[in-house]
């Protein structure tokens, strides 16, 4: 079976190889492809053990940071190296980890790269973030001993489904993984239905749920940088494509009522700001891009359009109403626990399938509303520009209803500890406490 897969991936990746360089190009990202193949630099050893950390993309990326923070608070002498999969996450990763970690592009799943991967970077231990299963990788590290975990384990409807046809394939792999931390009850029952081995499964809650620590000034910074005053303030964060007309619709119907109010759109993707520019200025629409922010003036009415990687959870500081995207289309939404962890009430579409927990929770304690379309968005967020005291009431029960669902970093942690490192344990240096 390892034999097929390898492959038909080999084959796969030499077709699809042109289209990538092209789509590469033309987003203005380097291509990496030495990385891809395993031709990585040579890490020399260090002191401590050795984590390879994985994060696809920036979602995970950004689950990773405070995890990484910890681990190095933990075990002061632990060498972590980072690997990404996305240009706009290692970009990312390259601005928040400087002098923290090493990172690398992530290779093609063949077993030449794997091998000259580990035999550069020389773990101790491999972390993937939410569930990365790659079969040629887990293998390897089987074979060399070295343990590896799922941290942050998700398994969406639309993965189980696909999974349940590989079932007697993903056994294998999945018995290659020492340990898997997965988000909720359910994400459990399915990576277990689908072969992993019951003792090995452990549920630590969602990384991203976990509670923020103030920003001093921060809203004052954005309010700043953006041109803002006394302006109410609608930030749409991680929309996808199908999305964008919507929310423009909706924000003419609202700029009827309440022409002072301000729309920052954030694309999931950067590089689809052109598209989504093109797209409002056919509607009428002034944009003015989050870059040439405060040195180019924004219009009345105009648009802001955040064309930058990392900076979302943060803007959410300046907002009055926050519209997750990703759940007006079938899609399964986006992490609505970051603006309601800042006290932020927030709305989201039908689709919020991969985030079913913190949509259920927001929605019980009143801290979120769930609208069918962009009518009923309009309708919404009309009656809450016009009622400042339940949006502060909204935003302060979705802050506390996250709140309570913190303690997933250390319960990771733990799990590192007794399954990564244990046999390495007496030979760690504990540093300053972990909690989170």
């Amino acid at each position: 079976m390892y034999a097929i897969y390898t492959g038909v991936l080999a084959l796969a990746s030499f077709l699809y190889l042109p289209a990538f360089a092209l789509r590469m190009w033309r987003a203005g990202y380097p291509l990496s492809l030495a990385e891809r193949l395993g031709r990585v630099r040579k890490k020399p050893g260090g002191p401590g053990p050795r984590l390879w950390l994985h994060a696809v993309s920036v979602g995970e990326l950004l689950a990773a940071i405070p995890l990484i923070q910890a681990l190095h608070l933990r075990w002061p002498q632990l060498d972590v190296v980072v690997s990404t999969t996305t240009a706009t996450a290692a970009r990312l990763a390259r601005e928040r980890l400087s002098g923290v970690t090493e990172l690398l592009t992530f290779p093609l799943d063949l077993p030449p790269a794997i091998r000259l991967v580990l035999n550069a970077v020389r773990p101790n231990a491999f972390l993937a973030m939410e569930t990365e299963l790659w079969p040629n990788l887990l293998r390897i590290l089987r074979v060399r001993g070295i343990p590896a975990m799922i941290a942050n384990g998700r398994i969406s409807d639309r993965s189980f489904r696909r999974y349940r046809w590989v079932r007697f394939f993903l056994r294998p792999v999945l018995e290659s993984v020492a340990v898997f931390g997965m988000q909720s009850e359910e994400d459990a029952r399915r990576v277990i239905f689908l072969g992993a081995s019951p003792e090995k499964v452990h549920v630590t809650g969602n990384l991203k749920m976990e509670s923020t620590r103030a920003e001093e000034g921060v809203e004052r910074l954005w309010s700043r940088l953006l041109g803002l005053s006394d302006e109410a303030v609608w930030v749409a964060g991680s929309t996808r494509q199908g999305e964008e007309e919507i929310i423009a619709h909706v924000y003419q119907a609202l700029q009827r009522s309440h022409p002072s109010l301000v729309l920052i759109l954030v694309p999931r993707h950067p590089e689809r700001i052109p598209e989504v520019e093109a797209l409002l200025n056919r509607l009428g629409i002034g944009t003015v891009r989050r870059s040439a922010l405060p040195g180019q003036p924004r219009a009345a009415g105009g648009v802001i359009l955040v064309d930058t990687v990392g900076e979302l959870a943060s803007l959410y500081a300046v907002a009055d109403l926050v519209f997750m995207g990703g759940s007006l289309i079938p899609w399964g939404g986006q992490n609505m626990a970051e603006p309601a962890l800042r006290g932020k009430p927030v709305l989201f579409g039908p689709h919020v399938e991969n985030f079913r927990d913190a949509a259920r929770l927001l929605l019980q304690a009143r801290g979120a509303i769930q609208v069918r379309d962009g009518d009923e968005l309009v309708s919404v967020m009309r009656r809450l520009l016009d009622d400042p005291a339940e949006r502060k009431r909204m935003g302060d029960v979705a802050r506390q209803a996250m709140a309570g669902q913190s303690g997933a970093c250390q319960k990771t942690l733990d799990l590192v500890a007794q399954f990564l490192f244990q046999s390495l344990l007496p030979h760690l240096v504990t540093g300053e406490s972990s909690s989170v």
